[in-house]
């Protein structure tokens, strides 16, 4: 095909934002679950002007061509488009909704005065000693921190002078919110409008002219190599390389300011080339995560993780016996805690070996491998320093595991480790090797709310794959100088891992052509890279009927004559966030299935070392199958991207299935 059509990268990353609004905006999902979905729109938004902005801006400048400013004006305006929504929300529905239920939360509301007393004593006991006014001008260098909230303060003294000062927020410090209890309602105000209300006492003599909130976000310095060729890129990160570190991308402003004081600013903190966004009285609503909204009924019903007992066996001799698999958050995580705890006090284990991407800030597993080593294990951990937004933990966790006898691998400059695996060796006649390959983090924190699958296996052959892959990045080779037949089982980006899908797909395209059935299903994150979605396009006139089940990013086209009319794509948003990476060809009723830590994106298959790995176990695969059809077949959660990027709601045909809800249904009677 000459001329295959492609979804817009960004547009797409927003249209799952949209799908987050809609389950935001349904008055059937639970009050409290309402407020957090618009708390994950409002966080989504922020990663993307940090993360894809600073790029759209860059090539409108560098490029000056009427597909470059379009890129950037289309998100734009669906970011417009899409806040206009947000706060209609909120205000008619959200705010509503909490007066029926005893909450007055005081969004652009003044605060009663009879709560008073209660607002100053809570100023001066609590908040007072965190604040720090700064004295704006021309010749300023304060540099206001990313995603902070500011309040911009205009005074008049004693001479009529007018000044302005800067007031900083302390969010990180104290909560967002206060709740006071009256007798006829229980009252949530934000921090800043105590703030605002006890502006006198902090500048005392002063005629208070206003105050008004500002927020300013910065560039999160992508590796842009990731996103276009490497000419481009080199330009580009040139371009951003001529401003500040974290230079800015989006200015949010009150638009209560007077523009005269809003040109100021922007003159002050040299703001010019930034987005400049007019938003409302309170920024930063990704805090409505922690909203202080009690009381079971409005929030999603228990669902405790089921425990998968070993009926006092030890893990590892389970393993040997059979395979396991642990399916995140339906299933509780201990097992995979216990796979660490085991491997560090067994006499047997000579070695252990992991990779680690997002490290939980209270880590048990990181515990148990500095345990291990002062038990006198070989330990060799590979720290994904570049992961974005948790380089700071990481660096931390790998610092004290380094200090405890721990030995450190940090990925090539250019190259992450992206990787979910697991090794253990050990002095065993039969089975030396015992191995963990996930498709999501080895996080005991986010595998309470993301959606992943963790395979416990003793499949020997397989294993010891793992263990030249770790050979490899302990010695930092390049994977392509190793021999052809190194990786039969897994595959690795770097080496094989486009290859071997490219070949599955030639497969499915070859028993269609030859009459017999043919299938594909994939479920990823993100879709993105060019040539395996030709391959796709290629199947899909062939006659290979491809359902594809992929969250955010999507840069496939369904439904398109000659191109994908056989290619359907559902996105599932529910109460967790729908996380692994499955791949199954039907291979004429041999179905072959893959799981692993690869999205089909650019950076996944070009700059990360990544592993996907083979499902052998019978009953393992039995579950992966099971559960991907009840995802396939869900009508209540589920909706359908159409050719012009839209969710389309599924109509509901027989019996309603969610498929979160399904799943664990399924898993407890298992």
């Amino acid at each position: 095909m000459k001329n295959p059509l492609f979804f817009n990268r960004d547009l797409s990353w927003l249209s799952f934002n949209e799908r987050v609004l809609q389950e935001a905006e349904k008055p059937e999902v639970p009050l409290l679950e309402r407020i957090r979905f618009l708390s994950i729109y409002s966080s989504n938004l922020d990663e993307f002007y940090r993360v894809r902005m600073p790029a759209l801006l860059a090539l409108q400048k560098i490029k000056k061509d009427d597909q470059s400013l379009s890129a950037y004006k289309q998100s734009a305006a669906v970011i417009d488009k899409q806040q206009n929504l947000f706060g209609d929300i909120l205000l008619n529905s959200i705010l509503p909704a909490l007066k029926e239920n005893g909450y007055y939360f005081l969004y652009n509301e003044a605060i009663p005065e009879k709560l008073t007393a209660q607002i100053n004593h809570y100023f001066f006991t609590k908040v007072a000693g965190m604040l720090r006014p700064i004295q704006l001008n021309q010749a300023s260098d304060y540099f206001p921190e990313n995603n902070d909230i500011y309040m911009v303060v205009i005074l008049k003294d004693n001479s009529k002078n007018e000044k302005i000062f800067l007031v900083n927020i302390p969010c990180k410090r104290i909560n967002r919110f206060l709740v006071i209890e009256e007798p006829e309602a229980k009252y949530i105000i934000f921090l800043e409008d105590i703030i605002q209300a006890n502006l006198h006492h902090l500048f005392p003599g002063s005629q208070l002219i206003g105050s008004y909130s500002i927020k300013i976000t910065r560039d999160a310095e992508l590796n842009l190599t990731d996103e276009y060729d490497e000419e481009l890129a080199e330009k580009i990160e040139k371009q951003l390389a001529k401003r500040d570190q974290g230079f800015a991308t989006r200015f949010l402003y009150d638009p209560k300011i007077p523009l005269r004081h809003l040109q100021n600013i922007i003159e002050i903190f040299n703001l010019h080339k930034a987005s400049v966004v007019e938003g409302g009285k309170h920024h930063n609503l990704k805090d409505l995560s922690s909203f202080p909204l009690s009381g079971i009924r409005n929030s999603y019903p228990l669902a405790p993780p089921l425990q998968n007992s070993l009926n006092g066996q030890l893990l590892f001799q389970e393993i040997t016996r059979k395979d396991i698999i642990v399916h995140a958050p339906y299933q509780s995580y201990d097992n995979i805690l216990r796979f660490f705890n085991e491997a560090s006090i067994d006499p047997s284990v000579l070695e252990i070996s992991t990779t680690l991407y997002r490290v939980a800030s209270d880590s048990k597993i990181v515990q148990a491998l500095i345990s291990a080593a002062m038990n006198g294990k070989k330990v060799t951990v590979l720290v994904e320093l570049k992961a974005r937004f948790d380089e700071a933990n990481n660096i931390s966790w790998a610092k004290k595991m380094k200090a405890n006898g721990v030995k450190i691998l940090y990925s090539d400059n250019a190259l992450k480790v992206h990787a979910k695996v697991a090794l253990v060796k050990r002095e065993h006649d039969t089975h030396p090797y015992l191995g963990l390959l996930a498709t999501g983090n080895l996080n005991e924190s986010t595998a309470r709310f993301y959606t992943d699958h963790i395979l416990l296996t003793a499949f020997q052959s397989m294993l010891a794959e793992l263990q030249m892959l770790f050979d490899f990045l302990s010695k930092k080779n390049k994977l392509s100088a190793a021999p052809e037949e190194s990786f039969n089982h897994l595959l690795v980006a770097q080496f094989n891992l486009q290859q071997r899908f490219m070949q599955l797909i030639d497969r499915e395209i070859e028993h269609a052509k030859k009459g017999l059935p043919a299938s594909i299903i994939i479920k990823m994150n993100n879709l993105e890279e060019a040539l395996l979605i030709q391959k796709l396009y290629d199947a899909s006139n062939a006659g290979v009927k491809i359902q594809l089940l992929v969250r955010g990013i999507c840069r496939l086209v369904p439904g398109i004559p000659e191109q994908s009319k056989n290619i359907s794509i559902k996105r599932i948003v529910d109460r967790y966030l729908e996380h692994g990476r499955v791949f199954i060809f039907f291979n004429n009723g041999k179905e072959e299935i893959y799981m692993g830590s690869a999205d089909w994106m650019n950076r996944n298959i070009y700059r990360r070392i990544e592993v996907c790995f083979p499902v052998y176990d019978k009953a393992v695969k039995k579950q992966m199958l099971d559960i991907i059809n009840f995802q396939l077949n869900d009508n209540v959660q589920a909706v359908r991207i159409d050719s012009e990027l839209k969710n389309i709601k599924i109509e509901e045909e027989g019996e309603p299935i969610r498929s979160q809800q399904a799943i664990y249904d399924y898993l407890e009677n298992n």
